[in-house]
């Protein structure tokens, strides 16, 4: 599992350009990579490490806090932190030692979208969608489609983001696209597997959902659907 990193801007008039806490979450996942639970610490020059429960959830329900949340990486975070007077920023395996709660997701059956046939030559399809709150402006979409296109056999028509790559024999095909009346994003991955065997899905996941998470949307949860 992976750390994320956040930066919350400042909400004071004529601060409002200006980091004010830092956040780190890492998402738990169940055997078939759907997502079981969130974990999160936050920190701020004034109050140290501490539980973030509460921030991860308003980073995900409430606008306003939403608009003022900038995804970073691990250098971006700790790039703030010493700005901020904290010096470097802790390793991994000491920031996880601040998760003292954890935000669980009830287990669910997959539901099942699409055909359940599989193509010839695979052993099992499955379709997950990951969820993401936020907005994107067109030219972090645009962006995204550039990044896409070129080994995804997606043409320039094509109504939204999406690539394709095979990892080993495995195919692995994506799309990024509005959902539930343009009030959140989702990722929706159809993965055909070679074998029993369902290693690539995580890496993938993982990977597709940390570039769409630098755009500027956040993460919500991974569901899986065949």
């Amino acid at each position: 599992m992976t750390v994320d990193y956040y930066v919350i801007l400042s909400s004071a008039p004529g601060r409002r350009t200006a980091a004010e806490t830092i956040v780190v979450e890492e998402f738990a996942h169940a055997v078939d990579w759907t997502t079981s639970g969130l974990r999160s610490a936050g920190w701020a020059p004034d109050a140290g490490w501490r539980s973030a429960t509460s921030v991860s959830r308003g980073m995900r329900a409430d606008p306003r806090l939403r608009a003022r949340v900038v995804p970073v990486t691990r250098d971006g975070a700790d790039e703030v932190h010493g700005q901020l007077g904290g010096g470097p920023l802790p390793a991994e395996p000491a920031l996880r030692s601040h998760f003292r709660d954890q935000q669980s997701f009830p287990a669910s059956t997959p539901l099942r979208l699409g055909p359940a046939e599989v193509p010839e030559g695979f052993h099992e399809r499955r379709v997950y969608r990951v969820l993401f709150a936020g907005d994107l402006p067109v030219d972090r979409l645009t962006d995204l489609a550039a990044r896409w296109r070129p080994t995804a056999g997606h043409g320039a028509s094509d109504p939204a983001p999406g690539g394709r790559r095979r990892v080993g024999r495995d195919e692995h095909s994506w799309t990024l696209r509005r959902v539930g009346r343009d009030i959140a994003w989702a990722l929706d991955l159809t993965s055909l597997l070679a074998t029993t065997t369902d290693h690539t899905i995580g890496p993938v996941l993982h990977e597709l959902t940390s570039v769409v998470r630098l755009r500027g949307l956040v993460p919500v949860t991974t569901e899986r659907f065949a």
